[in-house]
């Protein structure tokens, strides 16, 4: 692995990830980032346990986001009390999410995590990775 190579050494890439489950054992947090041209973007966060104990949920941890335009402007920090939900759509000027979620944040006995959007695109960045690895060796490790 290249030293200063950032995938698979700090982060992994799920390119459309909007419905897909994220399992959070590998890494500290995962960053979805969202782009849809109008700005009428709505983000559903929820929670599931790979192991079928527990069933998928709602998990009301989105409280802070970060939006911007597509292009030029600067990143705006939003806060609001925490639900499951983030809805871009009434945002004239701002077509872009940026949310995180620490793998700390699950709930007990969940272990993944999912964002699905209404439109545009959706991306998982998942970093903090437990184990590193070349990115020609970097399994995306991911259930749809």
């Amino acid at each position: 692995m290249a030293r200063g190579e950032g995938l698979g050494r700090v982060f992994n890439v799920v390119p459309a990830a909007s419905g897909v489950t994220i399992p959070m054992s590998d890494c500290g947090a995962v960053t979805w980032i969202t782009y849809e041209d109008d700005g009428s973007t709505i983000l559903t966060l929820t929670e599931l346990d790979s192991s079928g104990v527990e069933s998928e949920q709602a998990l009301a941890k989105i409280a802070r986001v970060h939006k911007a335009p597509g292009t030029g402007g600067t990143w705006t920090k939003v806060t609001q009390t925490a639900a499951s939900t983030y809805d871009l759509s009434d945002d004239g000027t701002n077509d872009a999410v940026a949310y995180t979620l620490l793998a700390t944040e699950l709930s007990a006995g969940y272990d993944s995590a999912q964002v699905t959007v209404d439109g545009g695109i959706c991306i998982a960045i998942m970093h903090d990775l437990n184990i590193q690895r070349d990115p020609g060796n970097l399994a995306t490790n991911i259930v749809s």
